[in-house]
Parts: C-alpha cells; structure tokens; sequence
C-alpha cells in the first residue's frame, strides 16, 4: 500500500493546530471567585469612568453655552 505524502500547506496546518492545543493546554484558568471579583472590578471602573466624562460633558457643556450666550 502506498503512504500517502502530506503536502506542504496540509503538513503546516496540521502543525499549527497541534501549537494550538498545546498552548491551550498550558492556560490557567481562572477560579469562578477571581473570575467575579475581576468582574465587578471592570463593572464598577467602567461605571466610574462613564459618570466622570458625563459630569466633564456637562461642565463642558454648560461652559460652552455660557460663553455663546
């Protein structure tokens, strides 16, 4: 029986994906306590971060339409 010979582009695709799983099998996933801590943590500076450029739109704002007026 003839082997069948991998062609260039098969051989580096199957290459690739074997690097794939082996840098997936070297993740370290989070625990579902630091997974929601580190959650809460973005929620809440998000939060933060939105009411601030909402408060300097509106002083911006009120600036502006003072100097106009």
């Amino acid at each position: 029986m003839e082997e069948i010979k991998k062609t260039g582009a098969e051989s580096k695709a199957t290459s690739f994906w074997k690097g794939v799983k082996a840098e997936f099998s070297k993740i370290i996933w989070p625990t579902t306590e630091t997974l929601t801590k580190q959650s809460i943590a973005v929620v809440t500076i998000t939060v933060i971060t939105a009411a601030l450029i909402a408060v300097i739109d509106r002083g911006l704002q009120y600036g502006i339409n003072f100097v106009i007026r």
